[in-house]
C-alpha cells in the first residue's frame, strides 16, 4: 500500500474518531435540568424572583451583576462594570464566562457572595449551560 493511501486512511480514521467522540459528549439540557437541582435552593428561573441568589431567568447574554432588585457583592458588581478591566473580557454571561464561574465561582470572581464550591465535572457544566439555553 502506498504512502498516500496509508495517510488518507489514517486521516479518515482520525476524523471518524473525533466525530464519534464529539457526538457522544454533546451537552444535554435534560441532564442539565438535573444538575440545576444543585442551584434551585438559592436561585429561581422565574423572571424577577430572587432568592438567596439572583434569578437565573434569561441568564445567557445577560450583563454580569445586572438583575434588578438583587443586592450583589461589590466584586460581582465591579466585574460587570464597564470601567473595569474584567468588563472587556467578560461583560455578559456567555458559555465561556459561565463555564469558568461554575468551575470555581470564588476563583473566577474573588469575594463573590456565592458560597457554592463549583462543579468540577466539565460535562456536567456543559449540560447545565445547555439547560440555560
Amino acid at each position: 500500500m502506498n504512502d498516500f493511501i496509508k495517510s488518507f486512511l489514517i486521516i479518515v480514521g482520525l476524523i471518524t474518531f473525533i466525530l464519534i467522540f464529539s457526538i457522544a459528549y454533546a451537552a444535554d439540557p435534560v441532564k442539565g435540568k438535573k444538575v440545576f437541582k444543585k442551584c434551585v435552593s438559592c436561585h429561581s428561573l422565574q423572571e424577577g424572583k430572587n432568592k438567596i441568589g439572583p434569578s437565573l431567568y434569561n441568564l445567557l447574554d445577560r450583563k454580569i451583576g445586572s438583575v434588578e432588585g438583587y443586592k450583589y457583592s461589590k466584586s460581582m458588581k465591579n466585574f460587570g462594570d464597564p470601567s473595569t478591566v474584567h468588563f472587556f473580557v467578560y461583560s455578559v454571561w456567555d458559555e465561556e464566562s459561565l463555564d469558568k464561574f461554575l468551575t470555581k465561582p470564588r476563583k473566577f470572581i474573588p469575594k463573590t457572595k456565592m458560597a457554592f464550591r463549583g462543579i468540577k465535572n466539565k460535562s456536567l457544566r456543559d449540560d447545565l449551560i445547555s439547560f440555560f439555553k
